[in-house]
């Protein structure tokens, strides 16, 4: 039974602790698909502790549809999903942010309508006071402290992107899974996030970021996955895939 969290102990049982290298999140031959279409064919992925992974593919490679099965809003149709080395097929989307595994969706997904300030407070949920996330937040990211009182909506798509990320670290999580964090925004904001990225990994919370576009995150990756029609193609370090990343279907300019 899964019962507990926090970024060291991401799972708690009644049995011994998990070993110190056990991957965060782990994929094992996991199938998926939309009725009769299978979009993913045995999908292996393992998110190690304190690592930044990029799940990297065109559209329609299965990035997608990977990631919902990683976080419940999807049932896999085989296979096995493990967190921290507990078994979690079929467990809700709330019950894994429960035990330590944070979204932040394509999109940004921040409340438009609502101030930086209220934004935040939706984070509290999880028991930690309200004073406490915006102080960590405008920590981590100084412009949101200037905007503390500031509709959503009416900050840049960088700002909201800031939000977003705050919001979710907010939880203390172990794992941060971000979707397309490079979407619509230009290409400084993108590095300056991806710095970001980074120090949030040295703090020792393990990340899987998805991005279509391989040259914006493998600066701060630790290793790449490519995905194509729903199979992993490779895996390795970024320099171990710079030649295939530079010939091959994301092309060289990326």
């Amino acid at each position: 039974m899964i019962v507990g969290t926090s970024r060291r102990t991401v799972v708690e049982t009644p049995e011994a602790e998990q070993p110190a290298d056990t991957p965060l999140l782990e994929l094992r031959g996991v199938t998926a698909g939309y009725g009769r279409i299978q979009v993913l064919h045995g999908v292996d992925l393992v998110v190690p502790r304190g690592e930044v992974v990029a799940l990297l593919g065109p559209n329609g490679a299965g990035k997608t549809t990977t990631l919902k099965v990683a976080t419940g809003q999807h049932q896999a149709a085989s296979g096995c999903v493990h967190v921290a080395g507990r078994h979690v097929n079929g467990v809700k989307p709330d019950q894994l942010a429960r035990i330590g595994l944070c979204t932040i969706p394509e999109g940004r997904g921040v409340f438009r309508n609502l101030t930086v300030r209220e934004n935040l407070k939706m984070a509290t949920y999880s028991g930690t006071p309200e004073e406490v996330v915006v102080e960590r937040a405008v920590a981590r990211f100084p412009r949101l402290g200037e905007r503390i009182d500031q509709l959503a909506g009416t900050m840049s798509g960088g700002e909201q992107q800031m939000l977003a990320m705050a919001r979710g670290l907010a939880t203390d999580p172990a794992l941060l899974i971000i979707d397309e964090l490079s979407m619509g925004l230009a290409p400084l904001i993108v590095a300056e996030l991806y710095e970001i990225v980074a120090g949030i990994a040295r703090d020792g919370v393990s990340i899987l970021v998805v991005e279509q576009f391989a040259r914006t995150v493998l600066g701060v990756a630790d290793r790449a996955v490519i995905m194509q029609h729903g199979h992993v193609i490779s895996s390795g370090s970024p320099a171990d895939l710079e030649a295939e990343l530079s010939a091959a279907y994301l092309g060289a300019k990326q």
